[in-house]
């Protein structure tokens, strides 16, 4: 998973393209922030997994569901390779620990 992280950081590091021309640029501006936020808080809660297993199920639910929002953000608001990239990195990253939960989590 730590090869989530750093991909992580490399989209939170690279910064922000313009807006899809179909969605109006404040609202995308807007948007692609939080997002941001978003990610940047999710990492952090990654960051902060001790290993017990029902505090990282909770954390990793919770990274699935982030990772979900941010991709329609970037579905919305990117546009050409910058948009291809980034969605592959986030839904890279949800299918990752969509399976951890699968595998460790049991109902936690």
């Amino acid at each position: 998973m730590t090869r989530i992280r750093a991909a992580a950081l490399f989209v939170l590091a690279a910064g922000w393209t313009g807006p899809a021309p179909a969605q109006s640029e404040t609202t995308c501006a807007r948007d692609l922030l939080v997002a941001q936020s978003m990610q940047r808080q999710a990492i952090d809660q990654l960051e902060q997994a001790d290993g017990e297993d029902t505090k990282n199920c909770r954390i990793w639910r919770r990274h699935v569901e982030t990772m979900r929002r941010v991709a329609s953000v970037y579905g919305r608001c990117l546009s050409g390779s910058d948009r291809s990239e980034r969605l592959a990195q986030v839904q890279g990253s949800d299918r990752e620990f969509s399976e951890a939960i699968k595998a460790r989590c049991n109902g936690r």
